[in-house]
């Protein structure tokens, strides 16, 4: 499986995660339970992933330490900001807002990986953050978003950025440590920050959180598999499509509580027309 369509399926799956994150915290608004419930079975999926990959690529685990470390970042910290903002501020909104991670993992690509500036890459990563800036002009909100949850989920997107552009850089420095181990290093160095912040005991409450952990997992997956075959130039935007997921599944799912408005689904085109041009041009 390419790069591109390993992108396209972390952003299919990370947008359901949203929507599916979203509707457990509408029955248990915990935020440091919502977390770990996401984050646990995440855990599972990629050492799931990892012990399929094993009889090929083995385990390498003494090289997996880098990768448990920018685990720290995200899913660590990002993964508190983001179930925060969407507490606070709906799926479809948030999903919209991850649109501007192609601008900043892109940049830091460019200016730190020394990456190629080709135009139609740059083009499309413009598009695709176009769209985030249609939820600024949004007018008709839902009662219940709180516009400090849209900068909670800024500050994820800032974190989401610097961890691919790490990742990039092990992965491309032909590290021995495969896609599904790296994947799962990550995720525990970000569970073991989680639990540290959260301080809370297994309990059935995680239950509403299990689907939103296994999409999550099997993301996190698809985008580490991403990263060891393409650039960051290439696989930031694409992900970034998981808005227009984000807010297709709230229409069909959240209509009552996201009002998905003209200037939500006019974002959601930019940016699969931004995702359209990365593709054709990768």
């Amino acid at each position: 499986m390419t790069a591109v369509g390993l992108a396209l399926l972390s952003a299919l799956l990370f947008g359901a995660m949203s929507v599916a994150l979203r509707m457990a915290l509408q029955r248990e608004p915990d935020i440091a339970l919502g977390t770990m419930g996401t984050v646990v079975p995440a855990i599972v999926v990629a050492l799931i992933a990892a012990a399929a990959e094993s009889p090929s690529r083995g385990w390498h685990l003494g090289g997996a330490w880098p990768f448990l470390l920018a685990g720290l970042l995200s899913p660590g910290a990002a993964q508190i900001l983001v179930t925060v903002a969407i507490r606070e501020a709906g799926a479809s909104r948030v999903s919209m807002v991850f649109g501007a991670a192609p601008l900043v993992s892109v940049t830091i690509a460019l200016v730190v990986l020394g990456e190629p500036a080709r135009v139609p890459l740059i083009a499309g990563a413009v598009l695709v953050v176009a769209g985030g800036v249609e939820l600024a002009r949004e007018r008709e909100r839902p009662a219940h978003l709180r516009r400090i949850g849209l900068l909670y989920a800024f500050a994820g997107v800032v974190l989401f950025a610097i961890r691919d552009n790490v990742v990039r850089h092990l992965a491309a420095g032909r590290t021995s440590v495969p896609p599904g181990v790296a994947a799962a290093a990550a995720l525990v160095g970000g569970g073991c920050l989680v639990f540290a912040w959260g301080r809370r005991g297994f309990s059935t409450r995680w239950l509403p959180f299990l689907p939103a952990g296994l999409l999550f997992g099997g993301s996190y997956v698809s985008l580490f598999e991403a990263y060891y075959r393409g650039r960051v130039t290439v696989v930031a935007p694409l992900v970034a499509i998981e808005a227009l997921v984000g807010v297709a599944l709230s229409v069909l799912l959240l209509r009552d509580s996201e009002l998905v408005g003209r200037r939500l689904v006019l974002g959601a085109a930019l940016i699969v027309a931004g995702g359209a041009l990365i593709g054709a041009y990768r």
